[in-house]
């Protein structure tokens, strides 16, 4: 009766797993859920009202998860982290918070089948727990991927697009206008996040807050710069398309001297990440395949004792490179 129970939640688990990817890859398909949102609200292309779609299976789901995910971005804004909307929306995963809910259950659930086949449950419980934390927390790994990822790659476009609005300054264009120049010529995630301004310009915004909600969805530092330059513009006055000049030519040195950085010391950061995890990959790699072979240290305090050395001072090394490579600029 318990394998029974348990292959119906393993697989109750992994449904929930693939749907919320579903869900993510439909929202960023883009046109059918943003119809599907406009007729939420009884809005369609022509001009025409339309009553709300009917709840589906989705839906329901959602609304399941939804006081759970609540709960836990609560939780995260007490101890003053991002909420998981937040970090959600600074990936640019156009997810709900019970969909990614919905991901990390299934993502548990998955780890828990894999380590239950190969370990056996209940002999192997601990084996079963350490994979099910792994698989709750991998989506959130993921999820801070992309958060840096957008956020370099943000950085690194930004010099160009101060440039850009600039000379669209220059040419004539009031701040707004030139924003949207932006908008239109830039590439992702420039253009993205600066189409997001202009909508909330047309809606009644102000340019401050506009740059200002860029500011906390991307959480860069360099664009804090700009946003703190133009309301000190709109404050004192002054030459706006000198002031992100200047603004550009700041940011292009630093990334070019953050560039130079890492050129110099790639070698010792590849080698600071080889040492680090080439004997703990080897280490769970070879425990997956034969558990045996880790048993004589399993069963002995030594054993225990050389385990907690080894983690011990592969930690003290990983720090020490770490150190030595991190340079501010």
């Amino acid at each position: 009766m318990i394998p029974v129970v348990f292959g119906l939640v393993a697989f109750a688990g992994i449904f929930l797993l693939f749907l919320g990817i579903s869900q993510m890859r439909r929202a960023a398909g883009g046109s059918e859920d943003f119809q599907a949102r406009l007729a939420a609200y009884g809005v369609t292309t022509a001009g025409a009202t339309t009553l709300p779609p009917t709840t589906g299976f989705r839906d329901s789901l959602n609304r399941l998860f939804q006081p759970a995910a609540d709960r836990v971005g609560r939780g995260n804004v007490k101890k003053g982290k991002p909420s998981v909307a937040e970090q959600l929306q600074r990936a640019d995963l156009r997810l709900r918070t019970s969909e990614f809910l919905m991901i990390q259950i299934g993502s548990t659930a998955l780890f828990v089948l894999i380590a239950v086949v190969r370990f056996g449950f209940p002999g192997g419980l601990i084996q079963v727990i350490v994979f099910g934390v792994i698989g709750y927390l991998i989506p959130s790994f993921y999820v801070k991927y992309r958060i840096n990822q957008r956020l370099k790659a943000f950085n690194n476009q930004l010099g160009d697009t101060l440039t850009l609005l600039s000379n669209a300054i220059k040419a004539g264009y009031s701040f707004a206008q030139a924003i949207d120049t932006v908008a239109k010529n830039a590439v992702p995630p420039i253009a993205d996040e600066f189409g997001r301004a202009v909508r909330e310009m047309n809606l009644g915004g102000s340019p401050d807050e506009a740059l200002s909600n860029i500011t906390k969805r991307i959480a860069s530092a360099d664009f804090d710069l700009v946003a703190t330059a133009y309301s000190i513009h709109r404050t004192v006055g002054g030459n706006l398309a000198e002031i992100l000049d200047n603004i550009a030519y700041t940011i292009r040195e630093r990334v070019r001297i953050k560039g130079e950085i890492a050129t110099l010391t790639a070698q010792a950061r590849a080698s600071g990440t080889l040492i680090t995890f080439l004997p703990i990959v080897l280490a769970a790699f070879m425990y997956f395949v034969t558990p045996t072979y880790f048993r004589p240290m399993f069963e002995s305090v030594i054993g225990w004792a050389l385990i907690v050395f080894g983690a011990f001072m592969i930690f003290i090394g990983n720090l020490i490179i770490r150190r030595v490579v991190a340079i501010e600029v």
